[in-house]
């Protein structure tokens, strides 16, 4: 597999802009979080490369998001079952590679959450999600002008993949940032 430090470089490679950096840096910490909540811990590492990559291509070619980055992976010797997760979490957007394993499925509910609740924390006095509450959370979820960029469908759907009501997944993503925000 893949090492972590192998993982940031490819993902360097294919994206210059700080912003996508630290978006991948930060779905990776809401997936290991969430690795380690649901009983993968022994799977963490996995999680997070697979949220650390899971944007690999959408810098340099956004018309071909998710449908690039298998030629990429595979390339830097990505084994086809971190692709599989990665690719998954376009499903029904840009590829019909389904999320299967519970993991892609919170790829899939958190990727676009994730940059809801980076954005509403950009807002905050703080500027950080430290002192963010799910009420404040779930104001800026309905404010569609808010953060429009981020499709709350999307979000959604990937609660009902997994089964959990939208206020399980938005605290249990807020709580995930909290442990892997970076300092502003």
């Amino acid at each position: 597999m893949i090492t972590r430090d192998e993982a940031y470089e490819l993902l360097k490679k294919y994206n210059k802009e700080d912003f996508h950096l630290h978006h991948g840096r930060m779905v990776e910490g809401t997936m290991r979080y969430f690795a380690n909540k649901l009983g993968y811990g022994d799977e963490e590492e996995f999680w997070g490369i697979v949220g650390l990559l899971h944007d690999i291509d959408f810098e340099m070619w956004p018309e071909e998001h998710c449908k690039k980055a298998p030629e990429l992976l595979r390339e830097a010797g990505v084994d086809e079952d971190m692709i599989h997760a990665i690719v998954s979490h376009g499903y029904g957007l840009c590829v019909d590679v389904k999320p299967e394993h519970e993991m892609e499925k919170v790829l899939f509910a958190c990727d676009e959450l994730t940059g809801l609740i980076g954005a509403a924390a950009l807002m905050r006095p703080s500027k950080s999600v430290q002192d963010m509450e799910l009420k404040s959370l779930k104001k800026k979820f309905k404010d569609k002008r808010f953060a429009a960029g981020c499709d709350r469908d999307v979000i959604i759907q990937g609660a009902e993949m997994l089964g959990w009501d939208l206020d399980k997944l938005l605290s249990e993503t807020l709580e995930a940032m909290k442990t892997c925000e970076e300092p502003q």
